[in-house]
């Protein structure tokens, strides 16, 4: 794997077992691997511990829902996209998860060509994203964490 290539982890929240087998057979190839969590509450916690560009969430979940999560995921400093999947995946629900700054609706079963498709775009516009907001702390006199924050996994380091 070249250096540009990083592996990515993806935060499966509240994903069943099924759909997270599929899930891990779609990346099986990629440069992404999982970790699932059951509930809001582990995935911030893990999200605390872990700068991840991408988390896929079930809508309801055991502690909140997928609002919740994505209203809690906004106070981290560099939060990550939230892509929301369902089986009911409409029209209403995909204008109320980008009207309220989620990334992306999914539809389940898992068409895997889709799923690469908005997991590459939600990674490259967290990196975008964080590349903006870490030019503005340098132009500000701010540095950068040393976490790596603010890194973009193969495009250009901002300096």
């Amino acid at each position: 794997m070249s250096d540009a290539i990083k592996t990515q982890t993806i935060l499966f929240v509240g994903i069943g077992e099924s759909d997270g087998l599929s899930l891990d057979k779609i990346f099986l190839d990629s440069n992404w691997q999982s970790h699932g969590v059951g509930n809001c509450q582990e995935a911030l916690g893990f999200l605390d511990r872990h700068h991840l560009p991408v988390v896929l969430a079930e809508p309801e979940l055991p502690d909140g829902s997928w609002r919740e999560l994505l209203k809690r995921m906004t106070g981290l400093s560099a939060p990550p996209n939230l892509i929301v999947s369902s089986r009911l995946a409409d029209a209403r629900l995909w204008a109320e998860v980008l009207n309220l700054g989620g990334f992306d609706v999914l539809m389940t079963p898992f068409d895997a060509e889709e799923v690469l498709r908005v997991t590459f775009a939600a990674r490259q516009h967290w990196g975008c994203r964080n590349a903006e907001r870490a030019a503005g702390e340098l132009r500000a006199g701010q540095s950068r964490t040393p976490d790596g924050y603010g890194d973009t996994a193969g495009f250009p380091r901002v300096s």
